[in-house]
Formats: C-alpha cells, sequence, structure tokens
C-alpha cells in the first residue's frame, strides 16, 4: 500500500471527511412562515351581537314581569290587611247595633233607646278617629269649598254673611284627603243686609 494512500485514510480504515467534520452550512435550519390573518365576518359579528342583545332583552323582560307581578301581590295585600283592619274596628259598632235593637223591643220607654243608639254613635265616632277619619267641622265656620257644600244660603242675624249655618250631611277627611264633603247651609247675613262676598245684587 503506498504512502498517499496512508494519509487518506485514518487508523479505522475510513477516510477523512471534510476539516472540521460539522454539517456544511445552512443544513437543518427550519423556517417558519407567519400565520395568515383572518378578517372576521362582519355579518357573523353582527349575528352573535344580536343575539346577545335578544337574551339581555329577554333577561330584562322577565324581570320586570317578575316585578311587576310581585308589585301587585303587595298591593292587594296592603289593600286586604287595610280592610281587615277597618272591619275589625267597625264590628263592635255593629255589635252593639244589634243589640240596641234587640232591647228595643223590651225597652220600658223610648228615651232609654235613644241613649242607647248615642252611647253607640259616640262609640263609632272614636272607632273613626282611631282609624284616621275625621268629621269636617261645619257649623259655625266659614264656607270652604274643598271641605264643604253649599245646598242652600238664608238669611241670618246670627251667623256672619259667608259662614255655614247648619249642616245637612257631615263630611269627612282620612287624614289630609277629603273622603266626603259636608253638605251645609250658608249665611248671606241679617235680612236686608250687605250681600256675600262675591255675590251679585238681586235684582
Amino acid at each position: 500500500m503506498s504512502q498517499a494512500d496512508d494519509g487518506s485514510k485514518d487508523g479505522t480504515g475510513f477516510e477523512d471527511g471534510p476539516q472540521g467534520g460539522g454539517a456544511a452550512a445552512g443544513e437543518g435550519e427550519v423556517t417558519f412562515a407567519e400565520p395568515e390573518l383572518v378578517e372576521p365576518d362582519p355579518l357573523e359579528v353582527a349575528k352573535a351581537e344580536a343575539q346577545k342583545f335578544r337574551e339581555q332583552l329577554l333577561r330584562t323582560a322577565a324581570d320586570f314581569d317578575n316585578f311587576r307581578k310581585r308589585s301587585r301581590r303587595e298591593v292587594e295585600d296592603a289593600s286586604r290587611k287595610g280592610k281587615e283592619t277597618t272591619v275589625k274596628e267597625l264590628l263592635p259598632v255593629f255589635d252593639n247595633l244589634e243589640r240596641a235593637l234587640t232591647s228595643a223591643d223590651n225597652a220600658p220607654d223610648v228615651k232609654s233607646v235613644a241613649d242607647g243608639l248615642r252611647m253607640i254613635v259616640r262609640q263609632f265616632g272614636t272607632t273613626l278617629e282611631k282609624i284616621g277619619i275625621k268629621r269636617v267641622q261645619s257649623v259655625g265656620k266659614p264656607f270652604d269649598p274643598s271641605q264643604h257644600e253649599a245646598i242652600q244660603q238664608i238669611e241670618s242675624a246670627e251667623v256672619p254673611p259667608g259662614c255655614v249655618v247648619a249642616e245637612v250631611q257631615p263630611g269627612y277627611m282620612l287624614g289630609d284627603q277629603l273622603l266626603r264633603a259636608a253638605m251645609v247651609v250658608v249665611s248671606k247675613g241679617a235680612p236686608g243686609g250687605e250681600e256675600s262676598p262675591g255675590e251679585e245684587p238681586a235684582n
């Protein structure tokens, strides 16, 4: 074997590779392509938004319906409780009226029946005040169109013009609310005197 052949092989009998023993430049490198950006479909976006708003609207409508039903129940309960309270207060008065009618058949005189009725009327007035109902003050008071309803005007030397002479039917207030106006007779003043304010002279 020649010396040249010996130089071309190493001690293992294999030929030497290129100097450095490394791979050629550029071998083994991986190149990644940038991902392509896809624009969202405007129609699909609009559909998704519409669906979201629809669900919100349905939830809001359901909440409002529940609130309306709950409010109606609360109003009905309050009205029922108010009626129960009023009836419970009035029942004793009704009981006494029935007793008075039963006693009237065996009453020794009319006066005893009248006294019993007066007692019941006082009890009824007290009961009305307990539930917040008060009688409108009328006789001797200046005529008040917000509480009085004039059904007649008469001459009176005792009562000043424009004031109430008599009460035909009482009026009642529930707190500041007028339940029923009092029907009253109003004074025009003394006979031959001056006319009431705002009243045109008679021909």
